[in-house]
């Protein structure tokens, strides 16, 4: 009796871990799917960048003349590139977990395949030695008393129960061994593609490098020239924040003379009205969800104090982002608003300011605007279109993002993939 109840009892474990394991191997198959199509969705997004970077580079060198921005759109270049190789690495080293995994998936379900073969060639055995009913039919009458006959009954049912299960057990962990070795050949497959990849990618990096090298090498010869040219946009750097300055002055005092006329305390900042707190509200909320305020381009030069590309010992201070783009493109709003200021740097082109409640947006380098000052904005709606530098062969449009007084950097705000 005991011996009857042990083996019902260890057939139940069996099942239940069978189960248990199968659960376990689906979860962790679907979080290597996740892992997997991040990195594939991240080198898409990479390859992207790389071929607008590509196009923008090609573009600047119809120029005969070496110019800065040639080695500003390399680095941006040779950046992106490793990052590429860095995560196809990311999905080599997945790769070759699953491929450990499923070998030792493989080696775990051929053991278990095994035992599970011997043991059925034992119950056969069994049967065989059993097979005729006069047997059986002893085993049940050879019983003490009508209870004991009745569990022999039983017992000998649920033996014929139990070898139709690992019969059926065995044909299924025959499939699933057929599958791993499937899913092992295809990971090898993709492995292999992956490296061929990768050593693409490092040939390319290689011959970009050597690139950058001597157009940093020829442009050196020129570092008179550079300083100069340095030098005049720190000037039109500062005459762009001094009319940014100028343009929420203006809106502050007039928010100022309003509140004298209604006999109230003159406010230290913009006051916003329940519609502009909306507007406000909604930008906020936003954040990283804005649309670019171009239709395709690169970062060429990011947000803060950063070194010169040439001249490592000088800083940059950018207190917005340089997005460089095709010729002839057009900037557009990045969200609703209003235009609050228009203004024209000479040298620099014009600037053109949104007002979205609380939060600003700026778009300089312009060539000409196509909206005039008070004008209601729509979301990408055009507002101007960028100067094209005939003498570095770019378009750049510099591009800005300010809370009150406050800058903040555009790239926290942008959509990550343009």
């Amino acid at each position: 009796m005991s011996r009857l109840k042990l083996k019902k009892t260890s057939s139940r474990v069996f099942f239940l871990l069978l189960f248990c394991l199968a659960m376990l191997s689906t979860g962790i198959l679907f979080a290597q799917k996740q892992t997997k199509k991040d990195l594939e969705n991240k080198k898409k997004q990479l390859q992207a960048e790389i071929e607008k970077t590509n196009q923008l580079l090609n573009e600047t060198k119809k120029n005969k003349k070496l110019s800065l921005n040639q080695l500003v759109m390399l680095n941006k270049k040779i950046s992106v590139r490793e990052e590429l190789i860095s995560t196809i690495n990311g999905e080599i080293f997945d790769l070759n977990k699953q491929i450990v995994e499923n070998n030792e998936s493989i080696k775990g379900l051929q053991n278990d395949l095994g035992k599970l073969k011997s043991e059925y060639a034992k119950m056969i055995y069994y049967a065989y030695k059993n097979q005729d009913a006069y047997s059986r039919l002893v085993f049940i009458f050879a019983a003490k008393d009508f209870e004991q006959a009745f569990m022999r009954l039983k017992y000998l049912q649920q033996y014929s129960d139990y070898r139709h299960k690992q019969a059926e057990l065995i044909l299924s962990t025959k499939k699933n061994l057929n599958e791993k070795v499937q899913s092992l050949e295809e990971r090898k497959s993709d492995q292999r593609v992956l490296l061929s990849s990768q050593e693409v990618e490092k040939h390319n990096l290689t011959s970009e490098k050597t690139e950058k090298e001597q157009v940093f090498s020829e442009l050196q010869q020129q570092e008179s020239k550079l300083k100069k040219d340095l030098e005049k946009k720190k000037q039109d750097a500062q005459k762009l924040q001094q009319a940014i300055q100028r343009i929420i002055q203006k809106e502050l005092e007039k928010a100022q003379k309003q509140a004298e006329t209604e006999n109230k305390p003159k406010p230290q900042k913009l006051i916003l009205t329940p519609e502009s707190q909306q507007l406000s509200n909604s930008f906020a909320s936003n954040k990283s969800r804005l649309p670019w305020p171009v239709a395709k381009g690169v970062i060429s030069e990011r947000f803060g104090t950063h070194p010169h590309p040439l001249m490592p010992n000088i800083d940059i201070n950018n207190n917005g982002i340089d997005i460089t783009t095709n010729n002839g493109s057009l900037t557009r709003a990045v969200f609703d608003g209003e235009v609050t200021g228009i203004a024209n740097i000479p040298g620099a082109g014009q600037l053109v300011i949104i007002r979205h409640g609380d939060f600003l947006s700026v778009y300089a380098n312009l060539k000409d605007v196509y909206v005039k000052s008070g004008e209601k904005i729509k979301t990408k709606q055009n507002i101007g279109s960028i100067i094209f530098d005939d003498d570095d062969s770019k378009t750049v449009l510099h591009f800005e993002i300010w809370k009150g007084q406050t800058k903040l950097d555009p790239e926290d705000w942008l959509y990550k993939n343009n």
